[in-house]
């Protein structure tokens, strides 16, 4: 029986993706570890590999395809010795079953179970008729046969619930149904071609909505002034989580500036004895400032989890915000307080080159305990971040430039810094993050003081 490849979940939170090409065709040989497809998430293009050995019987969704919900069957794997005929009764698009996948079936790149569409026993040709919709029993719960069965079910008026299923896990599968016929099971209480559902009216008795055509037209901006383009994965997923970051966290910021002098000569004085090819810029050493800051002030590297409770975090995993195409990535540096300025500057340039061609791994952009975040770059003198829930902070760091400031009592010129701790107060309260930014500040402005 064919093997279903399904649609793999590359991230906890991954609930759909776009099938982005295909590196295998039909009547190709793959064996385990074999890649044969590459996924688009929400953050990044990750290869798939097989883990069962086989020919590509039949491809169900095509390369290019958006939307594709994770576990659905995206391709059929032909077992040694299996041919066409175990094909029969398989719809093209990915629903050949009209069945949510069931539990026993695992992703490509995981063990997968055999395919209740594959029957092989009757022998027949391939009929056109599609299989009626998988129904239900009384719990509820929906009963599992494959599409030949139950269109056969319902030609012979013969009510599923009734029947056993012999197949995979007890899935009713075409000799149950012939079985059925012949000692005369109940007729089912629905005409075959009945709807368990009402219909919806047809769309053309809808009221029009003049918003699907002109979604502005409500501010007063006609349609020939500009133009709709479809977000991408990261817009959507980066639209939907922040939108309930900023609804739902209760967040502050606070406001300091750090005077850099110290900062740009102790830099200086690194990058003169570095590694040949290491260059330590100023954003490596904010990264190793801000994983020191979080283990001077522990309670500063907290999440708070929704049930009441509160995260205390072992290690400073510090998120940097990369710009790629389309919005934005966090590559993490792990450990950061206990990285020398060289290895943070090779990850930070290693992560920041993969985020911008997509090819991190989702624990390489999941699961830090701080973010931060540097717009100086830009010219962008001070901003305030939106949090990136569960973490409890994120620093937004502003340019560095020359301003007038007091020492010893005399004004004096310096380069300055503007940096804005936003803070979630469910675990961070003010004189919490005051301290974190003081320890912070300390760092940047005696930065021989991380060496010690």
């Amino acid at each position: 029986m064919p093997i279903e490849v399904l649609m793999p979940a590359l991230s906890p939170t991954m609930e759909e993706g776009t099938l982005s090409s295909w590196l295998v065709k039909e009547g190709d040989t793959v064996k385990s570890g074999d890649v044969i497809a590459e996924i688009e998430t929400d953050k990044a293009t990750m290869e798939v590999e097989a883990v069962d050995e086989g020919v590509i019987g039949k491809i169900l969704v095509e390369a290019g395809s958006e939307g594709v919900k994770v576990n659905a069957p995206i391709a059929l794997l032909l077992e040694d010795g299996e041919d066409e005929s175990a094909l029969e009764g398989v719809e093209a698009g990915g629903a050949s079953s009209g069945e949510q996948p069931s539990d026993n079936k695992s992703a490509a790149g995981a063990t997968a179970s055999p395919s209740p569409s594959g029957e092989g026993q009757g022998g027949g040709s391939r009929d056109s008729a599609k299989a009626p919709p998988a129904p239900a029993d009384n719990s509820g719960d929906r009963i599992k046969a494959s599409p030949l069965a139950r269109r056969l079910a319902a030609d012979a008026g013969l009510d599923l619930a009734d029947l056993e299923g012999s197949g995979p896990y007890g899935r009713i599968v075409k000799r149950d149904v012939e079985t059925a016929k012949e000692q005369g099971a109940s007729k089912s209480a629905k005409p075959a071609t009945g709807e368990s559902k009402p219909q919806s009216a047809p769309a053309s008795q809808e009221a029009p909505r003049v918003d699907e055509a002109e979604p502005l037209a409500r501010y007063g901006i006609e349609a020939s002034r500009y133009e709709i383009k479809k977000a991408d994965g990261i817009q959507k997923i980066s639209a939907k989580r922040l939108s309930e970051s900023f609804r739902d966290v209760p967040h502050f910021p606070l406001n300091v500036d750090c005077r850099l002098d110290a900062l740009l000569k102790f830099r200086k004085q690194v990058n003169d004895k570095a590694p040949e090819g290491v260059k330590v810029s100023v954003n490596d050493i904010l990264i190793k400032a801000s994983g020191l800051a979080l283990k001077r002030v522990p309670e500063a590297n907290t999440s708070w989890i929704e049930d009441g409770r509160v995260a205390w975090h072992k290690h400073a995993d510090v998120s940097v915000a990369v710009a790629i195409e389309g919005g934005l990535i966090t590559p993490i540096i792990f450990d950061a307080d206990q990285k020398g300025l060289a290895q943070i500057s090779k990850e930070m340039k290693d992560l920041a080159t993969r985020a911008r061609e997509r090819k991190l791994k989702p624990e390489e952009y999941q699961g830090g305990t701080f973010s931060l975040s540097n717009l100086g770059m830009f010219g962008v003198t001070s901003f305030s971040s939106i949090l990136n829930p569960p973490q409890g902070m994120i620093l937004s760091v502003g340019a560095g430039e020359e301003r007038p400031v007091i020492t010893d009592g005399a004004l004096a010129k310096a380069t300055v810094m503007t940096v804005t701790l936003t803070c979630d107060h469910r675990v961070v309260d003010g004189a919490t993050g005051a301290r974190w930014l003081q320890a912070f500040k300390g760092f940047i402005e005696d930065p021989m003081t991380m060496l010690m």
